[in-house]
């Protein structure tokens, strides 16, 4: 049934993006929009909100493991304002789950684009009935769903939500995004026409100088080089005396943000370009991309930087296995060897989407040879992994695979174990370390030094970083061995989950009298693996209560339609974690 249900999707999918990509080619010629540039037509879309917009974020602003594939727009520190239709265009999918978007819309428009809100609070009535009664039909809170194209169609300025706060959301805000209606790839809204106020140049606060082999000298090091820089409004230098010499291949990097009228948070820069005396070396800019290279997120800053000190700094360089699309007149993957006793002039060019721009140029001296005594490495331990190949590991007790491209660079790995203590099930492995990122997820295998008989499929491996432990929940037995996927390295052990979630009402009234309140609140939260499902009923019927995952609640708004009022009724609810670990909740109430 599974199977079926599943083919049925992919079909009902591909047939969708043919009558897409259809009528894509009929009205794409009507909109005349320059990816490169501002738009060309700011008749295409009006406000999603009938608010003035201020961002709290941007696109392609840098975020954990992505780029940002909208604008976050303010709302005023509130829930529930308007949100609008800004074109005509029909709802072709709605998602509703208790984390990423939340609640979210999806409307397709008949000038090449669609146009997605995230995080919402609740839709329309019109679509909020369609919403409810699939989800009492599935039984699920979470649901996603591909209207017909005529079930659900506006007019530019119909009401189509309300913002707010769901999903893994940080505070009230609507997100929204354009796209490219044949792809789904995400457009820079800000190349469209909203009056968003900006006219401050970007924010330049440090710069970065890497060597890019063992015999490159930086200042007399091979290490490399951070300089605070000096200057504002968008003119920016090294501070004074601060001679740069190298000698040998090196790279440059950028720790940078943008303002916008009107709004304190720190938005992503648009484009950055390297320029080394008169000629461009290297070219960023964030007019789109695909969600399927979103991850060279991590190849495309200082991913070490990140992990240590949550800092993003920009790299104005390309390791070999980073194939972002932002990128253009890149020469020699914008590294450059210094080799010729010359003074080379260095200028980083960082601009906004509205065109502000700051400058930072200083003078490097070129030196042939490099009097630096290059310490001989200790390649003790030290296996090489090719990025453009499969790689294996093993060991007493564990086993890694990495994929071919599932490296941006050549890896320098090491394996470490450290002897378990305390509960652990086994030995802790060492395996490389989280300052290195992979694109693809790795495959670890551990075979366990303890097995709890009748507990084995509740032991999982799990990540240990210093005091913390995330369990892998892709854990499954091939023979001795538990094996996972991973998308970072770093420690890892073994460890069990026997433990079920916890259920708590909240701010029951006595004698759990209901009478003139509008909802009932309940906390679910599991400490380890996760929860997994929860199954609510009221008077042995499956009843809809919203999740909100980042809060750990569950909410059920009373509904006349399917409770009768004014009586006595009963509440059962079942929840899971991942390791199947089960707490039953029973309970009577008035309403």
């Amino acid at each position: 049934m599974k199977i079926y249900y599943v083919n049925l999707v992919l079909r009902s999918l591909i047939f969708r993006k043919i009558m897409i990509l259809h009528r894509f080619i009929c009205v794409g010629l009507l909109a005349v929009i320059s990816l490169s540039g501002m738009s060309q037509d700011k008749n295409l879309f009006i406000s999603p909100l009938k608010i003035p917009l201020l961002l709290s974020g941007n696109f392609g602003e840098l975020r954990s493991d992505h780029f940002h594939s909208g604008i976050d727009i303010k709302t005023q520190g509130a829930i529930g304002r308007e949100v609008v239709a800004p074109a005509d265009g029909y709802v072709y999918r709605i998602s509703v789950a208790p984390s990423g978007y939340g609640k979210a819309l999806y409307i397709m428009h008949d000038n090449g684009y669609s146009t997605v809100y995230g995080h919402l609070d609740r839709f329309n009535d019109e679509i909020g009935k369609y919403v409810k009664e699939r989800q009492y039909q599935q039984r699920n809170f979470t649901v996603n769903l591909y209207p017909q194209e005529n079930e659900l169609v506006y007019k530019q300025g119909d009401l189509i939500a309300y913002s707010g706060n769901s999903g893994s959301s940080g505070g009230p805000h609507l997100h929204y995004e354009i796209r490219k209606a044949d792809t789904e790839e995400p457009v820079n809204p800000l190349l469209f026409s909203f009056n968003i106020r900006d006219n401050i140049a970007p924010i330049l606060e440090r710069l970065y100088i890497y060597p890019l082999s063992d015999a490159t000298s930086i200042n007399g090091k091979n290490s490399t080089v951070q300089l605070d820089l000096a200057g504002g409004r968008g003119n920016y230098n090294i501070p004074a005396g601060s001679n740069i010499v190298i000698s040998g291949k090196a790279g440059f990097g950028i720790r940078s943000y943008d303002l916008l009228n009107d709004s304190q948070n720190k938005c992503a820069a648009y484009s950055i370009e390297l320029i080394i005396d008169s000629t461009t070396i290297f070219k960023y800019m964030m007019s789109d991309f695909s969600f399927d290279e979103t991850r060279y997120i991590n190849s495309h800053i200082d991913y070490e930087t990140y992990i240590r000190s949550r800092v993003h700094v920009q790299r104005t360089f390309i390791l070999p296995n980073d194939r972002l699309r932002t990128y253009s007149n890149v020469i020699n993957r914008g590294i450059f060897d210094f080799n010729d006793d010359k003074t080379h002039k260095v200028t980083l060019y960082v601009n906004d989407v509205y065109g502000n721009r700051s400058t930072l140029s200083f003078n490097v001296k070129s030196v042939a040879e490099s009097n630096i005594a290059v310490a001989p490495k200790d390649d003790t331990n030290i296996i090489v992994m090719p990025y453009n190949r499969q790689n294996r590991f093993e060991a007493e007790n564990v086993r890694v695979t990495i994929p071919n491209n599932a490296l941006y660079d050549t890896l320098r790995f090491q394996y470490n174990r450290v002897q378990r203590t305390g509960n652990a099930l086994s030995d802790v492995h060492q395996i490389s370390s989280r300052i290195y990122p992979l694109h693809q997820a790795c495959t670890i295998s551990i075979k366990p030094d303890i097995i709890i008989k009748g507990k084995e499929q509740k032991m999982m491996i799990i990540s240990v970083n210093g005091n913390s432990r995330s369990p892998l929940n892709s854990s499954v037995w091939e023979g001795e061995y538990l094996t996972a996927t991973t998308t970072t390295f770093g420690n890892f052990s073994v460890g069990i989950d026997t433990i079920a979630p916890t259920i708590t009402p909240l701010s029951f009234p006595a004698e759990n009298n209901f009478t003139g309140r509008k909802e009932m609140r309940i906390r679910i939260k599991d400490e380890f693996s996760g929860i997994k499902s929860y199954e609510p009923e009221i008077d042995g019927e499956w009843a809809l209560f919203d999740y909100d995952q980042k809060n750990d609640v569950i909410v059920y708004q009373f509904d006349e339609s399917k409770i009768t009022k004014g009586t006595r009724h009963s509440l059962i609810l079942k929840v899971s974690d991942r390791k199947d670990n089960v707490r039953t909740y029973i309970t009577n109430f008035r309403w």
